[in-house]
């Protein structure tokens, strides 16, 4: 079908869409998503590069052992990786409605940081350890009860972790609905997540990560399978 042709209506008789409009939201997702592919690739390269992602054999904090490892604390090293991150973050939040941004310590704080910086969107974050002195605040920064805070992260593998940094952001009478991370490790937090009423959002999977590296050549197809096993695997408990 060509441009100009219509689907069952008439193109010439059809109102123009308003502000906000169910033409312009689907128009606006789908410029996010091409954003994000673009991203995707050039993001993947530069954290192969850093060191931030690498393949072999890795014991993780769990026991586990998985064909590759995610380190983004090296983010932090790296300003210009960093900025890039930031600007995929950004993407992401620009479909979402909240009015403030909440980094989980430790890692997802420089991350978090950077992307207030792009944005312009105010930051706090729920501490990891409430001090018995001082204020004793459990969130650290300016905010007001029934203000959306979008809970930011480096990574995510499981849920738990999310979750545990949510409890005290509503407690402090913030409304979460929304978890963003650079990398979904695909081990079901996405899952667990939605089962507790929180949508999970990520710039890329591990899936992502290694089909990328592979189509140019940096790891081999079998690593590139040993990822796509461990995330089937993962899914599968």
């Amino acid at each position: 079908m060509s441009a100009g042709e219509g689907t069952g209506t008439d193109q010439g008789e059809r109102e123009p869409a308003g502000p906000g409009s169910m033409d312009e939201l689907e128009a606006a997702a789908a410029r996010r998503s091409e954003a994000l592919i673009s991203a995707v690739a050039e993001l993947a390269r530069r954290l192969h590069d850093l060191g931030a992602v690498q393949f072999g054999e890795f014991t993780l904090k769990s026991g586990a052992k998985s064909p590759v490892y995610v380190d983004l604390r090296l983010l932090a090293s790296d300003p210009a990786v960093l900025r890039d991150a930031a600007r995929a973050y950004a993407v992401l939040l620009a479909g979402l409605e909240f009015d403030r941004i909440a980094a989980i310590p430790y890692a997802g704080v420089p991350i978090g940081t950077a992307v207030s910086l792009e944005t312009g969107r105010p930051m706090i974050y729920p501490r990891k350890e409430v001090k018995a002195y001082g204020t004793g605040r459990a969130v650290e920064g300016l905010h007001a009860e029934g203000e959306t805070a979008v809970v930011l992260d480096d990574l995510i593998s499981s849920g738990g972790s999310k979750l545990e940094a949510i409890e005290p952001l509503e407690d402090a009478g913030l409304v979460v609905r929304d978890v963003v991370v650079l990398i979904d490790r695909q081990g079901g937090g996405a899952e667990e997540l939605a089962a507790a009423g929180y949508r999970l959002h990520s710039v890329m999977t591990l899936i992502d990560v290694a089909a990328v590296l592979a189509a140019e050549g940096r790891i081999s197809p079998e690593q590139r399978d040993a990822v796509e096993k461990y995330v089937r695997e993962s899914t599968a408990k």
